[in-house]
């Protein structure tokens, strides 16, 4: 018997790569797949992908989730902490929702409203310190999507000193699963395609979650739909301490993280290469005419961004190797 682990929100994309991975991971059971509209429907109806896995999906409730040593919790920001509250407190949850990655109740209601849930252990192992906070905790808050490939970029430069906190410009595009699975007109084939398009500008929710996580206090933040289906580009600009080489700094702050690359010098990240796994690639240059920081990040928002990154914490949690069942490389073409 291994590690039983249940998903709530399983109908939707995240949910839907979180069993991909725990089915396949060496040390998980899936013992529970749950969802709300989609109850009662076979998981492999529900995603395709999955054919041959011969599960039902279950209601959303704790009485269906307390059986497992492990949950993953899926679903919609706002709807996880009134659940996870009614579940044993043996029982280690990680939560791909926002409910409880801020501390800050004012940033919650500001960006998110209603009340707040407090916060849980942060799940980005690669900060300092983190590795070892995620492994004694039974409740971990995954990431926000766009916030890993922001932090990634950029937390070890203000940490050195390398970047100013006070003036950091992003501008990210992220594939069309970023935004769910429910049916919106905005994202039909027919919209999406040919285009790109800003969305949330200057308001995104992943603001205040990246300016905690990296110390960053000014930061604007763009955020644009492209025409995938996943993968997260990030320019990230800062002005830069006096001499400063951000391509070393960041060479130097993964040196021992196995799945954050500091690409080599003149190759630079696109979202293909990071296609089906749970790395991010990084790169580092001086603008020479404004002498800006560039940092471009690259990662798979369905992977390090939510249910690879989520198998992760998990992994920490349950004291395995970060890396199992997880894997470094992408796919392609």
């Amino acid at each position: 018997m291994g590690i039983r682990v249940a998903v709530a929100g399983a109908s939707g994309y995240a949910g839907g790569e979180l069993i991909r991975l725990v089915a396949g991971h060496p040390e998980f059971e899936l013992v529970a797949a749950t969802a709300h509209s989609q109850a009662g429907h076979r998981l492999a109806v529900v995603h395709p992908q999955l054919a041959g896995l011969d599960m039902v999906l279950g209601e959303t409730d704790a009485a269906t989730l307390a059986d497992a040593d492990l949950v993953f919790l899926a679903l919609p920001h706002g709807q996880s902490a009134a659940l996870a509250a009614q579940l044993p407190p043996e029982v280690r949850v990680v939560d791909l929702g926002a409910d409880h990655r801020l501390a800050d109740p004012y940033a919650w209601a500001n960006y998110y409203g209603g009340t707040h849930a407090g916060p849980w252990t942060y799940g980005l192992p690669e900060l300092p310190g983190q590795r070892e906070l995620i492994a004694g905790a039974t409740r971990v808050a995954n990431t926000g999507c766009y916030a890993a490939s922001i932090i990634l970029a950029l937390a070890p430069l203000v940490a050195a000193g390398a970047a100013s906190p006070a003036d950091v410009v992003v501008v990210a595009a992220s594939g069309t699963s970023g935004a769910g699975k429910a049916a919106k007109p905005h994202l039909l084939g027919s919209e999406v395609m040919g285009d790109l398009s800003p969305y949330r500008v200057g308001a995104h929710q992943h603001v205040p979650e990246i300016k905690q996580a990296t110390g960053a206090t000014g930061l604007s933040f763009t955020p644009l739909l492209a025409p995938m289906p996943r993968g997260i580009l990030a320019t990230v600009t800062a002005v830069p301490a006096r001499g400063v080489d951000p391509r070393a700094v960041l060479a130097e702050a993964y040196a021992d993280a196995p799945f954050v690359h500091v690409l080599p010098e003149g190759a630079w990240p696109h979202t293909a290469a990071t296609l089906g796994s749970n790395s991010c690639h990084l790169q580092a240059t001086v603008d020479v005419d404004s002498r800006r920081m560039i940092v471009l990040s690259a990662l798979d928002n369905l992977g390090k961004g939510a249910a690879g990154q989520a198998v992760q914490n998990a992994n920490l949690m349950c004291g395995l190797p970060e890396t199992t069942g997880l894997s470094i490389w992408g796919i392609a073409p």
